[in-house]
């Protein structure tokens, strides 16, 4: 696992020194990402410059140096990534007439490229990558992302220069960068927790897209049009039309789940796994166990507040299966230690509060391993979000009632006083840290809509708009609001009853890349820690869409392809509870151990000074807050780590 930089200038107007200079300090903000090795390389006359930081996983030995050269000279790669079936790739190399050097997967990607060319080498692989490929003959230079999005990769235009980067941070270390904050993205930030792609914080910026490719060439370089080498969307569009024989089913998931287990133990350093007790990972860890040749080391993450905490469930389950399992203990200074530290980690603006367990748990393993798995996008593959229920539900119900009907009830609802409401709440037994009125508001929110969902957007978008939003109206000066267009997408896509598979989706092409696998990334890179998503091989998720949706819930269980897999190596009294979610008590931190922290990033002289976002509307919330006649918490942390992100240092 690595970072990756580099900038490109068509015209070939900028000397040497001045490409090696600026790629090498871009390459220095990727350290954290490589700690064991760093290079650069660069063809001034083609005005091309690469840069690479490695964390040594396969072939420890120079013999897997970056960035590197193909044999025949003819492509340059700065690859970040793992191919993991490249050990199957390699013998048909050979047969073709290949020599190897060493025994790692960068040289077998690069060996690929130049034998069977630059999309079929990418079909044949299964791994998590992005990577830049210079062509020294057609003097052009290609990005390239994963399948769905694990790895990131931002690109743009600063002055003359095409620049390259996996993470926002590098490019900022341009000299000649000016930046300037995207109010729209702000926006997208402030109502989704997450700036979702192609879009970053800053304008002129850009994420390239899971399954995306970006050609740039010298002669004819003036517009940076992405497209898609692969498309999830038409994996889910192909699957619509997949009946009867041709739809997937629990054996085949049980094979194919275990050989991507398989393919991603190969690691020549100490592996582990992140355990939270819930079905995604305790599956994995059930696949490694019977498949690897040990005990597995596994880390999960508590919370001393009993109402969140849910690390006894990771025991047992690591108890059963025999693992070495370590677990690590939270508390509100904790939290209070990490927080500062995030938007630095994070790299743009990143409200999803789960990031700092997961950080502090990625510290913790990699004090003992290298690689850790991780059992993130379960809960959108086989449908296992709570929300989903929720959509059906309120589809069901509320179709029977009028638009009109409905908005007059919401409004009625609105003007309850929240005090009564929520009393009553804790009298019938609402836990602690919810409160009733929030839900309820909640709830008249989703039925009558309340804040804009964007003109011509369909019923489902705007339920799917008001089960995710943080905000529905982001209080961002001089903002444009657009509705996410994957949400269309995904519409388009899945037709006909099956909302959940429209949810599930539009969760897919945007929450998962952008909020789900940013996380997992970001936590994991700052600590030197290569996470390994299995459930994430693209043969897994091509047969979960190819399973029909009576498959993934059965008797009121989700997930029920993932959980008869588990039971097979795990007894369900384990595992069957409520889903939770890797929750934090955030709402109850900002009224104590972070306050005095949020109360300095909230300062409506400073909200006003900053000139992004309403003061009067933050400083509402506020003080609703800590009154606790509301919970705001998923309204005020974006807008809090917007702010701590605006004081971060980058150069």
């Amino acid at each position: 696992m690595c970072g990756i930089a580099g900038i490109f200038d068509p015209k070939a107007t900028t000397n040497g020194h001045e490409l090696a200079q600026v790629v090498a300090r871009m390459t220095d903000a990727l350290r954290h990402r490589g700690p064991d090795d760093s290079g650069q390389w660069a063809e001034p006359s083609a005005g091309i410059a690469l840069g690479h930081r490695r964390l040594a996983v396969l072939d420890l030995s120079q013999a897997g140096h970056q960035p590197m050269i193909s044999a025949a000279g003819r492509y340059v790669l700065t690859y970040n990534g793992e191919i993991y079936n490249f050990k199957r790739l390699r013998p048909e190399l050979e047969r073709a007439g290949v020599r190897f050097a060493g025994h790692g997967d960068t040289e077998v990607l690069l060996a690929g490229i130049e034998t069977w060319g630059l999309h079929e080498t990418l079909g044949r692989c299964n791994g998590m990558f992005a990577f830049a490929l210079w062509d020294r003959h057609e003097r052009t230079l290609t990005l390239a992302r994963d399948r769905l999005g694990e790895k990131p990769l931002y690109y743009g235009r600063v002055g003359a220069h095409i620049v390259f980067a996996s993470e926002l941070g590098a490019i900022r270390r341009h000299p000649q960068l000016r930046e300037r904050v995207d109010r729209a993205a702000l926006a997208a930030h402030l109502r989704y927790g997450y700036v979702p792609a192609p879009n970053s914080i800053l304008e002129g910026v850009a994420k390239l897209g899971a399954g995306q490719l970006l050609r740039i060439d010298a002669n004819a370089c003036e517009h940076l049009k992405p497209t898609p080498w692969w498309s999830l969307a038409e994996v889910a569009r192909a699957a619509g039309t997949t009946t009867g024989a041709g739809a997937g089913d629990e054996d085949e998931l049980h094979e194919l789940l275990g050989d991507a287990v398989r393919l991603r133990l190969a690691a020549d350093v100490p592996l582990g796994a992140l355990l939270s007790g819930g079905v995604d990972s305790s599956t994995l860890v059930a696949l490694m166990r019977h498949y690897g040749t040990g005990a597995v080391r596994t880390f999960s993450v508590g919370f001393e507040d009993p109402a969140f905490n849910e690390a006894n469930h990771a025991a047992a389950v690591a108890a059963h299966l025999e693992c070495e399992h370590t677990e690590l203990r939270l508390s509100g200074g904790d939290a209070l230690d990490a927080v500062p530290q995030l938007a630095s980690v994070c790299d743009e603006p990143f409200a999803d509060p789960a990031i700092i367990p997961t950080l502090l748990i990625a510290r913790l393993a990699r004090r003992h391993v290298t690689v850790a798995f991780a059992g993130d996008g379960g809960d959108e593959l086989f449908r296992g979000y709570p929300r989903y229920r929720w959509a059906e539900l309120m589809q069901r119900s509320l179709g029977r009632f009028p638009l009109g009907v409905r908005h007059n009830l919401a409004a009625l609802v609105r003007q309850l006083p929240l005090e009564p409401v929520n009393r009553l709440g804790a009298i019938l037994g609402a836990p602690a840290h919810e409160l009733a009125g929030d839900r309820l508001l909640k709830l008249a929110e989703i039925a009558g809509g309340t804040g804009r969902t964007g003109t011509g957007t369909l019923e489902s978008e705007r339920l799917y708009e008001r089960l995710v939003a943080c905000w529905l109206d982001p209080p961002v000066l001089g903002a444009d609001y657009a509705i996410n267009p994957m949400f269309a997408v995904a519409n388009e896509a899945v037709t006909g009853r099956d909302r959940v598979g429209r949810m599930a989706l539009a969760d897919s092409l945007t929450y998962l890349p952008d909020d789900i696998l940013t996380k997992v990334d970001r936590a994991s890179m700052s600590a030197s820690l290569e996470a390994r998503v299995p459930l994430l091989d693209h043969r897994v998720v091509e047969l979960a869409w190819r399973m029909v949706p009576e498959q993934m819930r059965v008797g009121g269980m989700e997930k029920r392809p993932l959980r008869e897999i588990l039971y097979r190596y795990v007894p369900r009294e384990l595992v069957e509870r409520p889903k939770r979610g890797f929750e934090v008590p955030l709402a109850d931190w900002l009224r104590g151990p972070l306050r005095g922290w949020a109360e300095d990033m909230l300062a409506p002289e400073r909200l006003a000074a900053e000139g992004f976002l309403e003061p009067s509307v933050i400083m509402r919330h506020w003080h609703e807050h800590l009154s606790g006649q509301r919970n705001w918490h998923r309204r005020l942390w974006p807008v809090l780590m917007f702010q701590s992100w605006l004081d971060a240092p980058h150069v």
